[in-house]
């Protein structure tokens, strides 16, 4: 190099590339690092069954996901240059990616809900693809509940001029659609897999329904941000539920017992309400914003927070 590059170099303050500086030709000593690693893992172990086991790939898992959804709305969620001529080619390719891409997550994932300590990967792997193929095989159902929930998101949003837009530029039906797989997941018995599609839909939407909740069709989440559903929690046909609505539990609550709220059919809950413990919610209800709400309510009431406070 000539010596004027040199001088730029030194000007710059940087090390000259014929001469490394010591701190860019070192070597970073790491055994003692490893070692003192080593030593705190063996002391704090988390590992199941004291076994290191192929981990389930949240990353992994959102694609399982977006594939899911392009099989069931191949054209919105899918391919924009779909086809009558191709969209069924479309829908067999990625239906194979996502079969195979979801039975190698369960096959990982069942190792970590079995107690067995003596169980083969042989086995997991046949029950990963019997699982996989019963959840494909609900896909029909979860896409009717999913148009069912497209329809009363339109009904309610008067600004929507189609089920398509609902679709593709709704933050609440995309927590709704994650919730729909997530519960098939559970149901199915890949409650590690349910419990990841969950998180995902969390941190994209800031919705969060546990996969165990029931909810049943028609099902608005309307906003969306700060809603949370717990475990035992029910919905049932034609609920509206608004941004910051907290169906939760007691503190204390039995695991093993029905320890959130059932919220009958036709319901609508409005902004911040917070419904706690195993109390019902009569069907045709309205429950006001901001609502604290620890007790059941009879069918078709009106509840605001002068009447939850008894002014």
């Amino acid at each position: 190099m000539r010596s004027r590059d040199l001088e730029v170099f030194e000007a710059l303050g940087c090390a000259s590339p014929r001469e490394p500086s010591s701190e860019r030709a070192s070597v970073w000593t790491l055994e003692r690092a490893v070692a003192s690693l080593r030593r705190a893992r063996d002391a704090t172990s988390i590992r199941h069954r004291g076994r290191i086991h192929e981990m389930p790939s949240r990353a992994a898992m959102h694609d399982v996901v977006g594939g899911l959804a392009a099989v069931l709305f191949p054209t919105h969620l899918g391919r924009t240059d779909l086809t009558e001529e191709t969209v069924d080619y479309f829908v067999g390719s990625t239906l194979h990616t996502t079969m195979t891409q979801l039975s190698e997550q369960a096959r990982r994932a069942l190792f970590f809900s079995s107690d067995a300590s003596d169980v083969q990967d042989a086995a997991l792997r046949r029950r990963a693809r019997r699982i996989t193929e019963e959840v494909v095989e609900s896909l029909p159902d979860v896409r009717r509940l999913l148009v069912s929930d497209l329809e009363a998101a339109h009904e309610a949003d008067g600004a929507a001029a189609s089920l398509a837009e609902i679709l593709v530029c709704s933050t609440g039906m995309y927590a709704v659609l994650h919730h729909r797989i997530a519960h098939v997941l559970h149901r199915a018995g890949l409650p590690f897999l349910a419990r990841l599609v969950t998180e995902i839909g969390y941190a994209e939407t800031g919705v969060y329904i546990h996969p165990g909740a029931v909810i049943g069709p028609r099902f608005l989440v309307d906003r969306g941000t700060g809603v949370v559903i717990g475990e035992t929690a029910t919905v049932g046909a034609n609920v509206r539920i608004h941004q910051g609505v907290t169906l939760g539990t007691l503190d204390g609550a039995p695991s093993d017992t029905r320890h959130h709220p059932r919220v009958e059919d036709d319901v609508v809950i409005h902004a911040g309400a917070t419904m706690l413990g195993p109390i019902t919610i009569g069907a045709r209800s309205t429950i006001g914003g901001n609502v604290w709400l620890t007790e059941s309510v009879r069918a078709g009431s009106v509840v605001t927070q002068a009447a939850a406070r008894g002014d």
